[in-house]
């Protein structure tokens, strides 16, 4: 029987970028590839370029816009992303967009005691747990690391965490090849040998240290997944002022030559191999030279990314949902809701950092994550945009009730009030009398008590069978979350 999936709805509808400009920063970055190129201190990297048609001198490696184009026509245009159930299933193709969580925060706000303290391994699993739970986050990105976890087993204890307690895709780290090949035989040991036909887990990796640097570990890390025929994103996140130009385009052009560099060197290694264009442009702060990932222009250029990625017809990864506050209040609020709705509606297809993080990237929490499903499903019902349909003209309707008239009782009024306008989970809409009357709870408190609840159900996933547990564990060491 063939998978469910879900055909997430069609962004597109907010352009920061012209079609003109948008071919203007891909002629640019194809420029820069040809005239600067891009600096490979692997040998087998450089051998790989050099066999492939690149121009190789030292450890400089130029390449062509004919070897652009070549690889580019060779790697798929839409990947399925799967869920451990195939109703978790997503497409990441054209402008279909959904949200995840993400970060690498090594700090998190304990729902117990409201505490910052550092992350450990049961985070991962009660985040993945929370996950499960929330309608509007659609994948799962390991969002915090395990501090508690030595650093060789790391990987496969992330994932495994992660796997553990959702049914929802999950992307993560591999840091190392060895960290790789662990994870993807844990994935096979769980996927009966079918990781590949079904790939329930995908890798991110920051393979390029900007400006323009392949990093040598990441490189081998790199080969090694594309090798498998495993999803991978490629990871290139430059800080405007800092790591690329300070201008908006500048930073853009960088960016985009860099995502270029890598499609074309994971298609020289593995032709066909599914590759995730996902560049993560950010600013810093020239007082402090500190990431920035609340301001606007954040959500600009991560929008502009969803549009060049489309322009060189490829799945994207980007970011939305960062912001500079300490604890879930306004600044979080409206931070994160700009950069949210500008990705949604560009198209962005996989948009992560969307849900819990706080903090630049430093810190995750329970109630923001809540708080982040509320806002995601507000963007969400903003890419469905209007309909109109015959039924939905609702021609009928007013003549049916006429001049004068009501429609509150109408038949057309009952056919779509659960399905017209987004009913909250969170917000208060009740008349002052009545919120004071139930203690006059801001949002935060209400989500923390959400997340409690939603810890304390029971798990819906399909958690890992028993007999596949014990091989798992046999093989590596996998630590208790």
């Amino acid at each position: 029987m063939a998978a469910r999936q879900n055909h997430g709805p069609l962004g597109g509808q907010y352009q920061p970028l012209t079609l003109d400009r948008v071919g203007r920063i891909h002629q640019t970055s194809l420029r820069v590839l040809e005239e600067i190129g891009v600096r490979v201190d692997l040998d087998e990297a450089r051998d790989i370029f050099d066999a492939g048609g690149a121009s190789v001198d030292g450890n400089r490696v130029r390449i062509g816009a004919k070897l652009v184009e070549q690889c580019l026509r060779k790697a798929p245009h839409r990947i399925t992303l799967c869920g451990r159930n195939e109703e978790c299933d997503i497409v990441a193709e054209d402008k279909r967009t959904y949200f995840g969580t993400g970060g690498a925060a090594i700090n998190v706000v304990d729902l117990t005691t409201g505490e910052v303290r550092p992350s450990r391994l049961k985070d991962i699993a009660d985040f993945a747990r929370l996950v499960e739970h929330l309608p509007n986050v659609h994948f799962y990105v390991i969002p915090c690391t395990a501090q508690d976890v030595d650093e060789p087993d790391l990987p496969v204890n992330e994932f495994y965490a992660a796997l553990a307690n959702t049914s929802k895709h999950v992307i993560g780290p591999a840091l190392t090849p060895e960290g790789a090949r662990q994870v993807i035989a844990m994935g096979e040991m769980m996927a009966d040998g079918t990781l590949q036909e079904r790939p329930f887990l995908s890798i991110t990796i920051s393979w390029m240290t900007s400006p323009l640097v392949f990093d040598p570990v990441g490189t081998r890390t790199l080969m090694e997944v594309v090798k498998k025929r495993v999803p991978v994103t490629l990871s290139s996140a430059p800080m405007a002022g800092s790591t690329s130009p300070i201008t908006l385009a500048g930073t853009l052009v960088q960016l985009h030559a860099e995502e270029l560099a890598g499609i074309v060197f994971t298609q020289l290694v593995s032709p066909g191999a599914p590759v995730i264009y996902g560049g993560i442009p950010s600013m810093a702060d020239m007082r402090r030279l500190t990431y920035i990932g609340g301001g606007v222009e954040f959500g600009m250029m991560n929008a502009a990314i969803a549009q060049l990625s489309h322009y060189i017809n490829f799945p994207n990864h980007n970011s939305a949902g960062i912001t500079e506050a300490k604890i879930p209040d306004i600044q979080a609020v409206y931070e994160k809701s700009f950069a949210i709705l500008q990705c949604a509606l560009s198209g962005s297809n996989l948009i992560h950092h969307a849900a819990g993080i706080l903090e630049s990237l430093l810190t995750i929490s329970p109630e923001q994550l809540v708080i982040d499903n509320e806002i995601i499903g507000m963007a969400m019902r903003a890419v469905q945009g209007i309909e109109v349909s015959v039924d939905k003209l609702a021609f009928s309707a007013i003549e049916e009730v006429g001049p004068g008239g009501t429609y509150a009782a109408s038949e057309h009024t009952v056919r779509y009030l659960g399905e017209e306008f987004l009913e909250p989970s969170l917000a208060d809409r009740s008349a002052r009398e009545h919120w004071e009357e139930m203690g006059m709870e801001d949002i935060a408190q209400k989500a923390r008590k959400k997340a409690h609840d939603l810890l304390a159900t029971p798990a819906a996933g399909p958690g890992i069978p028993r007999h596949i547990d014990r091989d798992i564990r046999e093989r590596f060491h996998i630590v208790s979350a």
